[in-house]
């Protein structure tokens, strides 16, 4: 295991992996508190649409996707209110329309499609030195959003009507926090794809959620739940010649079933010895 760290390419998965968990964990656990997944899923399925494009043009895929899935998270903020109960013909209208624009583009451009498979089901291992400062960069964006609007993401996410009585101006704070959630998709394209994006973005928090309740604390531990998947995922897809992606959501998927189970067999255990407790002070 020494000898693998030893190499660059190696070194580079191990850094994306910090930085994407780091995204992950702060932004996902917005989405799951807020039931967002399928708008997560939405806007990363037309971030697929600006691949295809760059990719096309020759041009770093990452900077596309980055462009379309904020031009998507802006058109969801902008739309969310007024579209009602047909908000999800929008983000279905999203989700298809960004992979076809993207299958379209990638068909079209000469050569083998090597890139493909890596965008949609993710490859760690095939990071550029070039993608790590321009993840690093996306991060730096979010950390610093969250960190001097979290009053107001917490405000808006946990009752919008509330917030909206005490003059948040609710509309730009979700064009905010959905602008974020485009940048956190772009961050872990690389470790799990855009098929499987919708898992690292809501499964670290969602099991998190279920043993810590204050916000910062899920965070906190939903970006750890996330780095040991993807670091763990990476030494296990390196080992067994397989792509990272599918792998990191299978441990992520593990962790949460686990989490469940332990949840489900501790609080029976905990009220009996509760109630034990009570009846020794009557």
């Amino acid at each position: 295991m020494i000898d693998v760290l030893s190499y660059q390419f190696f070194q580079n998965a191990l850094i994306i992996s910090v930085l994407s968990s780091i995204a992950a964990g702060i932004v996902g656990t917005y989405i799951v508190v807020k039931r967002m997944s399928l708008v997560s899923g939405s806007i990363s399925h037309a971030a697929f649409g600006g691949l295809g494009i760059s990719y096309f043009l020759g041009m770093n895929p990452l900077l596309g996707a980055t462009i379309f899935s904020l031009l998507a998270s802006t058109g969801v903020a902008f739309f969310r209110k007024s579209a009602g109960n047909r908000l999800d013909v929008l983000l279905s209208f999203l989700w298809a329309t960004g992979m076809a624009i993207g299958l379209v583009f990638i068909f079209l451009t000469p050569g083998y499609a090597t890139d493909l498979f890596t965008f949609l089901f993710g490859n760690i291992l095939l990071v550029s030195a070039a993608d790590i400062w321009m993840i690093l960069a996306l991060d730096l964006v979010i950390v610093a959003a969250v960190s001097l609007m979290y009053n107001s993401f917490l405000a808006a996410t946990f009752d919008e009507e509330f917030a909206e009585v005490g003059n948040l101006k609710t509309g730009i704070v979700y064009a905010v926090l959905f602008g974020l959630m485009a940048l956190t998709i772009v961050t872990t394209i690389r470790v799990v794809g855009i098929v499987l994006m919708i898992a690292i973005l809501t499964l670290p928090a969602a099991t998190a959620q279920l043993f810590r309740k204050r916000v910062k604390e899920i965070m906190a531990l939903s970006a750890l739940i996330a780095l040991f998947a993807s670091v763990s995922g990476l030494f296990i897809s390196y080992y067994l010649d397989f792509s990272t992606g599918p792998i990191i959501v299978l441990i992520l998927s593990f962790l949460y079933l686990f989490g469940m189970l332990a949840k489900g067999i501790w609080k029976p255990v905990r009220e009996k010895g509760t109630v034990r407790a009570n009846c020794k002070n009557i």
